[in-house]
């Protein structure tokens, strides 16, 4: 077998060769008797391959095949990784054929209406995965519209949303995360600093295009390295962060619960915590959604399996 197809020349491989049957040959001599004229430079090329060292000992057979092999799999892994960016050239050429004009890797979108509807057009053409890292779970417009995303949520869509813990504080802001939740949108909630990020099919990135600004637009971003990397921050973030189920009970939650369990009727109990009657009946609801409690006595005992209680 040829060493040719681990990538020496048919130069090198005859002096490697001959240097394993001439350990520590004149270079003269090797030069003679292969009638190599240019032998120098091969056995530059073989040194720099790690296959001969300086006293013109040929490393043995079995390491030498290691080496050869490693930096053959090695180049192999580069250019299948160049072969990739043919899937990002063909993003580009169908994005551009589908809205008649040209994609720049870096494109800045003013308004966050047409962010919005760039994103949901990308997904609807391949339902793949989204990742989204925002400043709150329930959007700040009230005409905002979550009916297409969850469509594409039914066709498979794989989403993970990432959002603060601090704005929990807020109302809604913890029943919506738990509504897109259950629907497959997974949550998570996070202590590290936020800023707006959407990713595609880990393919196109969507970031706020002034960080002091937020009526600036996105810019869209598709090159391949950057993308990549603002991917790797969402994953760090998300393996940090913690599931809705794993929060702590607010101080009412806490109240509520304590209540539930040490009185018969729900006027006791709102009165012993200075709540409505109807107040507490809707901290008792959410509890038991929080839970996935059919009953509240199964509420309590779940709360006393998590160590609420």
């Amino acid at each position: 077998m040829s060493l040719e197809s681990l990538g020496l020349t048919a130069e090198q491989e005859r002096l490697y060769r001959y240097l394993l049957r001439h350990p520590q040959a004149d270079l003269d001599v090797a030069e003679v008797e292969l009638v190599m004229p240019g032998v120098r430079p091969v056995l530059a090329g073989l040194r720099s391959l790690g296959l001969v060292d300086g006293t013109l000992t040929a490393l043995a057979p079995a390491a030498a095949i290691d080496v050869l092999v490693r930096r053959r799999i090695e180049q192999t892994h580069r250019q299948l990784t160049e072969l990739t960016l043919a899937w990002d050239v063909l993003t580009e050429l169908t994005e551009e054929h589908r809205s008649g004009r040209p994609v720049q890797m870096v494109e800045h979108i003013p308004e966050g209406v047409a962010v919005t509807r760039r994103i949901r057009t990308l997904l609807a053409a391949d339902p793949g995965e989204f990742a989204h890292l925002k400043i709150r779970a329930r959007h700040v417009s009230s005409d905002y519209d979550d009916k297409p995303f969850q469509r594409l949520l039914a066709r498979g869509l794989r989403s993970r949303t990432l959002f603060p813990a601090r704005t929990l504080g807020d109302p809604g802001q913890e029943p919506h995360a738990r509504s897109l939740h259950a629907l497959g949108d997974l949550h998570r909630v996070t202590n590290e600093p936020v800023r707006h990020l959407a990713i595609v099919n880990r393919s196109v990135a969507f970031v706020q295009a002034d960080p002091a600004q937020a009526r600036a637009g996105a810019l869209q971003i598709r090159q391949p390295g950057v993308v990549a990397m603002l991917a790797d921050v969402f994953d760090g973030m998300w393996a940090r962060a913690r599931d809705l189920d794993d929060l702590p009970l607010s101080p009412i939650e806490q109240q509520v619960l304590h209540a539930l369990t040490c009185h018969d009727n729900d006027e006791v109990a709102a009165r012993s915590i200075s709540v409505s009657v109807r107040k507490f009946r809707a901290h008792v609801a959410e509890l038991m959604n929080r839970l996935d409690a059919a009953t509240r006595f199964q509420a309590a005992l779940r709360a006393k399996e998590r160590g609420w209680l």
